[in-house]
């Protein structure tokens, strides 16, 4: 990374970081994209399966995942406050808390998923699809954990070119592994849903390894020795990852369980209406992919500018994101509204649930623009180090306002199962509002303190 001066170089900066996580997320993305996709196209039970069990995995995995998250700012502010010797204890110590982290995932769907999925009113066949394909899942947690604070390292150091080749191999790969485990072929056993998950599983195992050689052996990422001479723990470390990374992930939670919820709701409608919204969920979530990797550079970029204390850059960085991310909204909500019969036909050919996802999709395609607003302005705060705020706000609009309105909706008017959207679209525009309202009084404080100290030295 380096400093810019005019608003085109800074363009150019951006989408110079940007680009390489955007090809990474999406093809992180596809792997999931693949197991629904490939899952949906062997029968609609297993992809309702699927639906429930990737209800319960995503938000706890990406919740705590976030927590790993926090590695990129602090190992941006280190680069840009030019102390590149700090770097490798904040990585090593990200990697303990990997583990740790991966283990108390395991141990919570080990003891807990047959309780939670008894408390469902699912077909049996349904509810065994989810189970097996939890189990096969949790096989991939150690590697995924891992591969997600080393891939906050690389991405810290602007490499982000690398987790974007590393990441476009993991596709062909699960792809391949689908293919063989979901429908049997070669040999191979026929396992459905549980087949998606066991290709995932061994997915995650094999970009750890690729990540893993390529930051013991390639320039600069060998030069810092993160695999050489490791420390005891240390817990002032594993404070200073958790007190920003926490609240990053807990926010990071509330966000995506707020969908997991709503898919638990819809189970009383039936399998047809569950397997109808993980299509249109599936394919926006995908479109997300892109204020989503904006708002990840605009971490690094605020990070790195924040400590090099050239906050005025860092402000323009941050709206520089924004701005961007709605840009380019539109064209998702266009692929969203005028494409959502060909994209659902994509999915499924049975005709009750494509009819159905193709009404889902258009309430997906109403809430892109929120998401471009609310995605980078989280992503410029974390820059900031500005997280606890963030998730209390995150909490009150997705699960105080949103969720409620939705069930209020879904039960007393005749919106029925789509009334859940409609509160997904309240709660995901009052979180935009209430989040671009906190960067702003942030910009302004550190303005005014930029001020004072700044006369003081006169």
């Amino acid at each position: 990374m380096y400093q810019t001066i005019t608003m085109k170089e800074k363009l150019l900066l951006l989408v110079k970081i940007v680009f390489p996580i955007l090809v990474t997320q999406l093809a992180m993305y596809l792997v999931t994209f693949f197991d629904i996709y490939m899952t949906a196209r062997y029968g609609t039970e297993d992809l309702a399966g699927v639906s429930i069990g990737s209800s319960f995995w995503v938000p706890v995995y990406i919740g705590l995942a976030g927590i790993l998250m926090s590695i990129t700012p602090i190992v941006a502010q280190l680069m840009g406050a030019k102390k590149k010797e700090q770097v490798k204890q904040a990585v090593q110590q990200g990697i303990y808390l990997a583990m740790l982290l991966a283990a108390i995932v395991f141990a919570f769907f080990y003891f807990s998923i047959d309780y939670l999925l008894a408390f469902m009113d699912l077909e049996p066949v349904v509810a065994d699809v989810a189970n097996r394909y939890i189990f096969a899942m949790s096989i991939g947690l150690i590697p995924l954990f891992v591969y997600n604070a080393l891939r906050s390292y690389i991405d810290a150091l602007g490499a982000t070119r690398v987790t974007m080749v590393i990441s476009l191999l993991s596709t062909p790969i699960n792809i391949f592994f689908n293919y063989l485990l979901i429908f049997g072929n070669f040999g191979f056993p026929e396992l459905g849903g549980a087949g998606a998950g066991f290709a995932s599983a061994i997915t995650y195992w094999l970009i750890l390894a690729i990540a893993v050689w390529i930051i013991h052996t390639r320039s600069p990422f060998n030069s810092y020795g993160i695999f050489r001479s490791w420390p005891k723990l240390s817990l002032s470390r594993w404070s200073e990852i958790s007190r920003i990374g926490v609240p990053i992930g807990i926010s990071i939670f509330v966000e995506t369980s707020i969908f997991s919820a709503v898919t638990f709701m819809l189970a009383v409608y039936g399998t047809v209406t569950i397997a109808a919204h993980q299509i249109a969920l599936n394919f926006a979530s995908l479109l997300y992919m892109l204020p989503l990797s904006i708002s990840m550079g605009a971490t690094i970029l605020v990070g790195y500018e924040v400590g090099a204390k050239r906050f005025q850059d860092a402000k323009q960085y941050s709206w520089l994101s924004v701005g961007t991310a709605v840009t380019l909204s539109f064209l998702s909500a266009c692929i969203l509204f005028f494409m959502r019969s060909e994209i659902a036909a994509l999915y499924s050919s049975d005709p009750v649930v494509v009819e159905l996802a193709v009404q889902f999709l258009l309430f997906a395609a109403l809430f892109q623009l929120s998401d471009a607003i609310q995605a980078p302005v989280q992503g410029a705060l974390r820059g900031y180090k500005d997280v606890n705020i963030t998730f209390i706000m995150a909490l009150i609009s997705y699960w105080v306002i949103g969720l409620p309105c939705g069930y209020l909706l879904a039960n007393f008017t005749d919106f029925g199962a789509f009334g859940y959207w409609i509160g997904l679209i309240v709660g995901l525009t009052a979180g935009a509002i209430t989040l671009s309202v906190r960067l702003l009084l942030i910009q302004k404080r550190i303005s005014a303190h930029s001020t004072v100290q700044h006369y003081a030295t006169k």
